[in-house]
């Protein structure tokens, strides 16, 4: 069975799109194939600097034939009725069929459509791939410069060329739609290799030698080709130098989309500056010039090279490369260099008044007030972190947002915190204060370490509770898919903050706090924050293998905002469930519920009275009734004290009566005080086990 070859060939795609971009376009064209009806084999995407290509195998040369069965009115309707079903359905009344169904005798035609040769149809679905593609950011170019109309086409850079070829031929392109001026694209079977090293056109006769054809021309189609090449070349020149690259997996993917012939080389870098702070000098290096960092083996710091990835095979072995590279590095480490040495001519304390120059939000008013806003949440905060000083706390929060004047965190965003630790020490501020300083931002990300000490977990948990509730506050929550102030990112931080630190945070009391200290309704944007800080935990916990039903299973005993209580409870629930005794009760606790609710729903009655010891009628009541008293109290009490297994152990002891019970008792009693008092026990059984969880909310 043929193969189909499609390549849309044009200016530079941004890197951070190509992965997402080769992703989307396999999915997509395969949706599109199976609403077709067309069977298809393996679908292989590529993706370089300058093309988006798939390889789709094994599809058929036509689509199967179909027949479509459309049921229209019932027999004996107005004729105005039937002959527009016979019309729109381009038959005679002698080609109808009458069928018999459940609702009646109706007219149904059967409709012969024969396949639609593949060819065809893919010229289709390319052209609505390209019409409907979806890239975060697009643009248009024009198409007719003599008109000064330009393309309806939206595409993320301008399109140079289309590859559609499928069994040798090439497939044409629908690609006009009405009101479009053009935009000047045809398929056909030719594409363009290296800029610089292609000697001309590449020209495709056979899907499988699409990659072979393009390696041929200097272009490695395969990204993760590129890749291992860029990390093995780099690694073998950093490793006969005794030194090894500092991992740095994100710039490793943002080089592999910049380049589609890949050549390490090795520069280096002036030992003038190599006094400057290892960070500026990989941030100088990565941020502007996509290097990559290189350190002794084994060891710390950084050593005076880099890496640098070329997109050519140069004459000279890439000496010009190299030394047109250390050039431009120098001059960058020249400003970084301005930068450092200026910036500490200030402390950090007077750089604080300029703060009220940065608007932190237009609703929420600028750094400084945040900062103001920041110290008086953290002294609320410090009985929940023990070990926490209330002078060191003070005295970071005062100058944990001062950097961002200096003229390094300007030039480098990526290093506000960080430089703000090293002006502190040397302006003579302590070891805490200047931790806390740089680590007050952490975590800000799944993968981001999670600060411990004392001081720096109270700066970071304030900074992001006032950042949470003032947003909250003026209804900037995020929404779907869109987060523009990193509100998850900040609430996961939180999360993190507790359960990695263990702190035991009535995040209520806290919450609203913060609102008040932008002068909201503490009460309403607490509420509307744990709703959101529980959304968050499920998230978390999913992520970490933990059941999200547990969760919603022991928050639905009322509003618990102490999340370290709440994750020990859940893990309790989970090994209760584990067990025979925990299986069964909740089976049991099933069955109770029901029973309450088909007999609430029959009678309009709630059954939530506590029994009468006088209707029981059988021993199994009796006892089931005196367990529930027992077990009540003893849960209570493991509760209260947050020994949760003694809890789960309390209720344990409900299995036995309960199954007895309801083996030997009939809860619809033909007497009805007797039936009501019965379903009053019921309900009890679920009062008692809800001491714990919402059981009703356990899946599965």
């Amino acid at each position: 069975m043929p193969d189909f070859l499609l390549e849309i060939f044009g200016e530079e795609i941004p890197s951070r799109m190509q992965a997402r971009a080769a992703a989307d376009l396999k999915h997509q064209f395969a949706e599109r194939l199976k609403a077709q009806g067309i069977a298809h084999g393996a679908v292989t995407t590529y993706v370089t600097p300058r093309r988006l290509a798939l390889i789709a195998r094994d599809l058929p040369a036509a689509q199967a034939d179909q027949t479509e069965e459309r049921r229209g009115p019932r027999v004996g309707a107005p004729d105005k009725a039937v002959d527009g079903f016979l019309a729109s359905a381009g038959i005679t009344r002698d080609q109808a069929e009458e069928v018999e169904t459940d609702k009646g005798r109706f007219y149904v035609a059967r409709l012969f459509k024969p396949g639609r040769r593949t060819v065809a149809v893919l010229g289709e679905i390319v052209a609505g791939l390209l019409w409907d593609f979806a890239w975060p950011k697009s643009m248009r170019w024009g198409a007719e410069p003599s008109t000064g109309l330009s393309s309806k086409l939206n595409w993320v850079r301008p399109i140079h060329g289309v590859i559609a070829l499928f069994d040798g031929d090439v497939v044409t392109l629908p690609l006009t739609r009405e009101g479009d001026a053009g935009h000047g694209i045809a398929a056909g079977r030719s594409t363009q290799g290296h800029r610089f090293m292609s000697r001309g056109p590449v020209t495709i006769d056979d899907p499988h030698a699409y990659v072979a054809a393009l390696r041929e021309a200097k272009v490695m189609a395969v990204a993760d080709e590129r890749r291992d090449l860029i990390a093995r070349a780099a690694a073998e020149l950093a490793f006969a130098k005794g030194l090894e690259i500092v991992p740095d997996e994100g710039l490793l993917d943002e080089v592999t989309g910049l380049v589609e012939w890949p050549v390490p080389l090795m520069g280096r870098i002036d030992d003038a500056f190599m006094d400057l702070p290892p960070e500026v000098l990989a941030t100088a290096m990565r941020t502007h010039q996509k290097y990559f960092a290189v350190r002794p083996r084994g060891g710390t710091g950084l050593a005076p090279w880099f890496i640098t990835v070329a997109n050519i095979a140069a004459p000279d072995g890439g000496a010009r490369i190299v030394a047109g590279n250390e050039r431009v590095l120098r001059a960058r480490l020249s400003d970084a260099r301005f930068f450092w040495d200026s910036d500490r001519k200030e402390t950090l304390e007077s750089r604080v008044a300029a703060l009220s120059g940065i608007v932190f939000h237009a609703k929420l008013g600028t750094v400084a007030q945040k900062i103001e806003r920041v110290r008086a949440l953290a002294k609320a905060l410090l009985p929940y972190v023990p070990g926490a000083d209330a002078a060191g706390v003070d005295r970071a929060a005062l100058l944990a947002k001062a950097d961002l004047v200096s003229g390094m965190v300007g030039e480098f965003p990526e290093l506000q915190g960080i430089m703000g630790r090293y002006y502190a020490r040397l302006q003579g501020e302590s070891d805490t204060v200047a931790e806390a300083i740089a680590e007050h931002w952490q975590p800000q990300g799944p993968g981001d370490a999670c600060p411990t000490a004392p001081v720096s977990v109270v700066v970071a948990l304030a900074d992001k509770l006032d950042t949470l509730a003032g947003f909250f506050g003026v209804n900037e929550k995020p929404t779907g898919s869109k987060d523009p102030f990193a509100l998850r990112r900040a609430a996961l931080g939180v999360i993190r903050l507790v359960l990695e630190n263990r702190l035991r945070v009535a995040l209520l009391p806290v919450f609203a706090a913060a609102a008040r200290g932008h002068g909201q309704d503490g009460d309403t944007v607490a509420a509307d924050l744990l709703a959101f800080f529980i959304d968050r935990l499920r998230v978390h916990l999913r992520e970490q293998g933990k059941r999200h039903d547990l969760v919603a299973a022991v928050l639905g005993t009322g509003t618990e905002d102490d999340i370290v209580r709440l994750i020990a409870r859940v893990e309790a629930l989970a090994a209760f469930l584990g067990t025979d005794d925990g299986a069964n009760l909740l089976a049991a606790q099933r069955r109770a519920g029901n029973i309450l609710r088909i007999e609430q729903k029959k009678s309009g009655e709630r059954f939530d009275q506590d029994p009468d010891p006088a209707l029981y009628a059988q021993d199994e009541e009796r006892a089931l009734a005196a367990k529930l008293g027992t077990a009540s109290a003893a849960t209570t009490s493991a509760v209260a004290a947050e020994d949760y297994a003694a809890a789960m152990a309390a209720l344990a002891t409900l299995r036995a009566p309960v199954d007895a019970f309801f083996d030997r008792v009939t809860v619809n009693a033909p007497e009805a005080p007797v039936r009501a008092n019965r379903l009053a026990l019921l309900s009890r059984i679920n009062a008692t086990m809800a001491l714990v969880a919402d059981f009703a909310r356990i899946e599965g």
